[in-house]
């Protein structure tokens, strides 16, 4: 199947939606030959809403299969649908665009160094994860600077040693750098996954995706 896909032409498809190992929460507005290669990718139920009445769900919305970490400003009839599916925690103040603060899976959550260390600490009790604060690439914001999944973290290819070395020792997955959409070290930007499948931009390229596959085990 072809791994590459768009959101309606944009190849930014992580600032538009957010893959957790049971659904993906995409656009309300979504096209539907969106949500039937979200299907056929991940073999998921789909969530289609909006959140702060926006669209870039994958830019305010993280978390694991424990809870979703959610923008405060999110609607009552946004948080209604999302608490269908998980437990919410809010993030109320300042630094509330969860997808871009939180990198989360099962195993871990690494967080935007400037983020209230009170704050960090309930999240990490909340998602039920080791918590760590952490830059990637000097990119503060590692929800886009990463993807990880159960499996393995893809990262900012500008990552130092010492910065995936403090990964390495909290999130125990194997972690390697990569790049979406024709060189993007942003790859939380264009790229979504489980440990069931994994999607790309549009505009990436073989050799991109072949590192993606490598780093999350799905090369035989």
């Amino acid at each position: 199947m072809d791994r590459t896909v768009s959101v309606a032409g944009d190849p930014h498809i992580g600032v538009f939606t957010r893959v957790f190992e049971d659904i993906a929460v995409i656009p309300i507005d979504a096209p539907e030959e969106l949500e039937h290669q979200y299907r056929e990718a991940f073999d998921l139920d789909i969530v289609r809403t909006t959140i702060q009445g926006s669209p870039i769900i994958g830019s305010l919305l993280a978390g694991n299969s424990n809870g979703f970490v959610v923008s405060g400003l999110a609607t009552q009839a946004e948080a209604d649908r999302l608490s269908e599916y998980r437990e919410l925690f809010f993030l109320e103040h300042g630094m509330n665009a969860a997808g871009n603060v939180i990198l989360a899976c099962d195993k871990f959550a690494a967080v935007h160094p400037d983020m209230d260390k009170k704050v960090q600490k309930e999240i990490g009790e909340f998602l039920k994860v080791p918590i760590v604060p952490l830059t990637l690439g000097d990119v503060k914001v590692v929800g886009m600077a990463a993807v990880a999944t159960n499996s393995g973290v893809v990262v900012n290819p500008r990552s130092s040693l010492h910065e995936i070395s403090t990964l390495e020792k909290v999130c125990e997955l194997p972690v390697g750098k990569g790049s979406i959409n024709m060189g993007n070290a942003m790859v939380g930007t264009g790229l979504v996954a489980n440990t069931k499948g994994y999607l790309a931009g549009v505009e990436t390229s073989g050799y991109e995706l072949g590192r993606i596959e490598d780093i999350f085990g799905f090369e035989e």
